[in-house]
C-alpha cells in the first residue's frame, strides 16, 4: 500500500508563495516509477489535475490557470513531490491533492491519493 502525505498549506496573502510537499511511503515503495502530479478541489467544485511529471521528472503538465506561477518537481531519491506555488491568487483557494499513478502519465483517477492540505489566498 502507498501513502501520500502533503505538507505545507495554509493561510497566504495574494501574491504570496507557498511550497507544497508530498512525502509518499509505502513497504518497499519506490517513486521512481510512477508519474506524479497535483489536483485541487474548491468549495463546488470538481477536483482537477493542475501539474504532473512523468518518472523522471519530464513531460510536466501545467493547467491554464497555474501555468507560469506553479513549478512541479520531484526527487524521487526522497520519495517527495513538491509543488512551488507563486504569485498566489484568490482562486487558487482549494484542498490540494498529491497523486502518484504507475502509468506514464497522471489519470483523472490516479491508483493513489494523500489526504489533502488547504491552501486559502485571502488578505
Amino acid at each position: 500500500q502507498v501513502q501520500l502525505i502533503e505538507s505545507g498549506g495554509g493561510l497566504v496573502q495574494p501574491g504570496g508563495s507557498l511550497r507544497l510537499s508530498c512525502a509518499a511511503s509505502g513497504r518497499t515503495f519506490s517513486m521512481y516509477p510512477y508519474a506524479m502530479g497535483w489536483f485541487r478541489q474548491a468549495p463546488g467544485k470538481e477536483r482537477e489535475l493542475i501539474a504532473s511529471s512523468r518518472w523522471n521528472g519530464g513531460n510536466t503538465y501545467y493547467a491554464d490557470s497555474v501555468k507560469g506561477r506553479f513549478t512541479i518537481s520531484r526527487d524521487n531519491a526522497k520519495n517527495t513531490l513538491f509543488l512551488q506555488m507563486n504569485s498566489l491568487k484568490p482562486e487558487d483557494t482549494a484542498v490540494y491533492y498529491c497523486a502518484a499513478d504507475r502509468v506514464l502519465v497522471v489519470r483523472p483517477t490516479p491508483d493513489y491519493w494523500g489526504q489533502g492540505t488547504q491552501v486559502t489566498v485571502s488578505s
